[in-house]
């Protein structure tokens, strides 16, 4: 948990916070003043933080003092939910509330969206495949989208009817693909194909009662052996990929406020959360105490990026 690590907050309070994570001492926030922060992502080269808020993905420098954004991407009608980058860094990808996925080439200067895709309801997560050329698009109908960008096609599957999938995440290893929904049930599918010509192939693996309440958020750990949950019942789950059963629950004391997000390290060792209580936490995934509290936000915090790779 040393060296040149990026942690970034933001939420309700319309307040973006940059952070100490070895202290818990935010050295530096910018106001986002026009809108809320749903969705955060820093590129790959650890330069930059893009912010989705309300019409727009706005992005800030990590380094500069300057409090303002460097890039505006507009021209989007509803919430952006769901922002992330390939691994080159060449290009991003949004979703949001209006049911569009799109694709942002960032070496174009016109800053000027480039692929859509459209699905039937809003978007509310977003993640790539590890090859780089598929997203996976979950949606407020409870639809699982599988985009395939090499031959701009897609393919569905819709886990339980109208229950809204809340995330979505694929493992490092590319074995398999989770998706939580507001009913607290975590899907798991086994992957295939998205080799060469292949296309990704999804098999049902589990279906797990995660939690009693929504479930907002599903991760797959960097080394592929841990999935995280996280719910409005207050609790972020870890559950071991070796067979899908619980490993540990990540609760502080008799917290019953929602947990949106968290963050693994790059060595899969700890845990962050970003919690309605107005804290974020870093937790050892094994273990149940609270190591550091982030505190500073006057509202909950709903969504958090986080980057230790070296």
């Amino acid at each position: 948990m040393s060296g040149d690590i990026i942690f970034v907050t933001g939420g309700y309070d319309h307040t973006i916070r940059f952070w100490h994570a070895h202290d818990g001492v935010c050295y530096r926030s910018a106001q986002h003043a026009d809108s809320q922060v749903n969705s955060l992502a820093i590129t790959p080269d650890k330069k930059y933080v893009a912010v989705a808020g309300y019409q727009h993905i706005r992005m800030y420098h990590v380094c500069s003092t300057d409090t303002n954004p460097v890039t505006d991407y507009d021209g989007i009608s509803k919430n952006v939910t769901a922002v992330g980058f390939c691994e080159s860094g060449k290009w991003m990808y949004t979703g949001g509330e209006d049911g569009t996925a799109r694709i942002w080439d960032l070496r174009s200067r016109n800053m000027q969206c480039q692929r859509i895709f459209q699905a039937n309801a809003p978007i509310n997560c977003i993640c790539l495949h590890p090859n780089q050329a598929a997203l996976v698009i979950g949606d407020q109908n409870g639809c699982l989208h599988v985009w395939d960008l090499v031959r701009d096609s897609s393919s569905n599957v819709i886990p339980e009817v109208d229950v809204a999938i809340h995330s979505v995440s694929i493992d490092p290893d590319a074995a398999y693909l989770a998706a939580v929904n507001s009913k607290g049930t975590c899907f798991v599918w086994s992957l295939s194909g998205g080799i060469g010509d292949a296309p990704i192939l999804l098999t049902p693996r589990t279906r797990i009662i995660a939690h009693p309440k929504y479930a907002l958020k599903c991760l797959f750990s960097p080394d592929s052996s841990l999935l995280a949950t996280t719910s409005a019942d207050g609790t972020c789950k870890i559950w071991s990929t070796a067979d899908f059963t619980e490993r540990n629950t990540l609760r502080k004391g008799t917290n019953k406020k929602w947990v949106w997000d968290c963050a693994f390290s790059s060595d899969s060792q700890y845990v962050i959360t970003a919690c309605s209580d107005h804290v974020a936490r870093l937790w050892h995934a094994d273990q149940s105490h609270v190591i550091r509290e982030y505190q500073g936000h006057q509202k909950a915090i709903i969504a958090l990026a986080y980057n230790d790779r070296q």
